[in-house]
């Protein structure tokens, strides 16, 4: 559909320059909803003309028409009208959708697509959590963001490079560490006195029994927690690296902050912005001139204390990152990070490095929800619910779709009750009912004695049940785009929740009237109806894949 898209604007553009107005502003959009009673694509120019130009718009939008040159951009397949207050519209012939069909099935897997982003080499990063403690819901909704994000720039032709920065360094690891030292030396008896700011959960008791099961009471008089927070860093990380898995996720790169201090990096960039007089000294500080770029006052990058401020080995990293040879860095933070991660934007542009190759995308927090209850969490008091749990309860699929399933700058109420609901009114399985519909009837056809990839006679699909279904179909390709590049992938399952209602719609059709039914004694047109259904299974099955969620064949 994004080809006859830029068809019809190309050709409306040249109509508007032939009849004297100005080409400024044309958008030609599919239509939905109740709008697709009147066409498949539709643009308001004649409107936005009359607005600014005046005149009447059906007057404006006639003209346009009638200048339409519809041999030159070979549109000879379509049908273009006036239609309401003005909107210019465009309805597919049945050949074009008979055409269309077949595309579709000779594409297959590769249907939805496309290679615009010409091999950019583009770097993910996501999730970051530091080990501390097991991921939780929040961790989740990023991870599953930042691999369907991936997947989508993919399909679209990015080189990615997914990639997990963690925080191995700084004040939370050894309090991290100095937590299963305490635990520790209660298994050997002592009391000791917990701080409220320590970390208490029950995973910090089995690390603990770990380092006991080790070491026994050898590190009973050490209080060097290095050992502790070593121990307690690996069994961490491993532990993230099974979940990130179990929800299909790989990562290519996990970069280790204190690699930055090892090899200089973090003192370099303080060296760079001093050469640029933009770091100086005060109060016992090291100042970054953030003022120089329109910031209300300067930032801290390494307190008085001589430790860093999370600005510094940030910097450090994105320089590394653009210095990689990145095309394009995508960071997906939290919703806690809305504030400071411009710190690190303005330290890349200091460093004289362009900023706009690094995109920032925010996602808003979860909520779990028990019916009408909220979950309360709190990752120190270790009374969250992690994301191994969750998917313990409602299985991978079911999580991945739910994360991905609400834009993420909107605030995520996980249902928990409906997300354990095995029908049809939890959405991914409404969806995944569709495919594994198909391959059913599919069977079926098998089981008659029929080839399903047989050819066939697209003409014999006239039905509005059919032609609707071919229609949505022809909109994947432009949905993955527009998800890949305003970053929006809750478009998707959007999408294929809507496929899924049509598809249905047809079924359903056919258990009405048997005329509609797929697998009739009429071969030839069972024949087309099973193209239709490979079709749309390609077109479900290329969807959830992008999503990283199963596509069952029986269900």
């Amino acid at each position: 559909m994004e080809d006859i898209k830029k068809k019809m604007k190309d050709a409306i553009t040249e109509a508007m320059k032939n009849a004297g107005f100005s080409a400024e502003n044309v958008k030609v959009e599919r239509t939905s909803g109740k709008q697709r009673e009147f066409g498949d694509l539709t643009t308001n120019i004649a409107l936005d003309l009359a607005s600014r130009k005046g005149g009447k718009p059906q007057e404006i939008a006639r003209i346009i028409v009638d200048n339409i040159d519809k041999g030159s951009y070979r549109l000879w397949d379509i049908d273009i009208q006036v239609a309401g207050p003005g909107f210019i519209n465009t309805t597919f012939s049945p050949n074009y959708l008979h055409e269309s069909l077949g595309e579709i099935l000779s594409e297959g897997e590769d249907y939805g697509r496309a290679d615009w982003g010409g091999g950019k080499k583009t770097q993910v990063e996501f999730v970051s959590a530091n080990p501390t403690g097991p991921l939780t819901i929040g961790h989740g909704r990023q991870a599953v963001l930042g691999d369907t994000i991936s997947r989508l720039l993919e399909a679209a032709g990015h080189d990615v490079t997914r990639e997990y920065y963690f925080n191995d360094a700084g004040r939370q690891m050894r309090v991290l560490g100095n937590s299963v030292r305490l635990r520790y030396l209660e298994l050997l008896g002592e009391a000791a006195d917990f701080p409220e700011d320590h970390y208490q959960g029950e995973y910090i008791r089995a690390i603990a029994e770990q380092v006991k099961e080790e070491k026994g009471d050898t590190l009973r008089d050490t209080e060097d927690v290095s050992v502790f927070q070593n121990k307690a860093e690996a069994v961490i990380f491993e532990d993230i690296k099974r979940t990130v898995s179990r929800l299909g996720i790989v990562f290519d790169v996990y970069y280790n902050e204190k690699s930055l201090y090892e090899t200089g990096k973090v003192d370099e960039v303080v060296a760079l912005l001093r050469e640029k007089d933009l770091a100086y000294d005060q109060d016992g500080a090291v100042w970054f001139r953030t003022t120089r770029f329109g910031q209300d006052q300067d930032r801290v990058i390494i307190k008085s204390t001589g430790e860093p401020t999370y600005r510094l080995p940030d910097i450090a990293y994105h320089r590394e990152k653009m210095e990689r040879g990145f095309d394009l860095v995508v960071d997906i933070f939290g919703a806690d990070h809305v504030a400071t991660y411009p710190d690190v934007l303005l330290g890349i542009e200091a460093l004289g490095y362009d900023a706009s190759r690094v995109q920032v995308l925010i996602h808003q927090f979860v909520t779990l929800m028990e019916g009408k209850e909220k979950i309360k969490m709190s990752t120190r008091r270790a009374n969250f619910v992690t994301l191994d749990e969750l998917m313990d309860e409602v299985g991978e699929d079911v999580t991945r779709y739910f994360f991905i399933r609400r834009s993420m700058t909107a605030h995520l109420n996980f249902d928990l009750t409906l997300a354990k609901t095995q029908s049809d009114e939890n959405p991914v399985y409404y969806v995944q009912y569709a495919h594994a519909r198909i391959c059913s009837i599919i069977r079926h056809a098998i089981d008659e004695g029929l080839d399903p990839e047989s050819d066939y006679d697209p003409t014999l699909l006239t039905a509005k049940e059919e032609t609707d279904l071919i229609r949505i179909l022809l909109e994947y390709p432009d949905i993955v785009s527009l998800a890949a590049r305003e970053f929006e992938p809750h478009r998707v399952p959007a999408y294929l929740e809507e496929v899924a209602t049509v598809y249905h719609r047809f079924q359903h059709a056919g258990k009405r009237d048997d005329r509609l039914r797929v697998v009739t004694r009429d071969v030839p047109l069972t024949l087309a109806r099973l193209a239709l259904c490979r079709a749309t299974r390609h077109v479900l099955a290329n969807g959830l894949a992008l999503l990283g969620v199963s596509t069952p064949e029986k269900m």
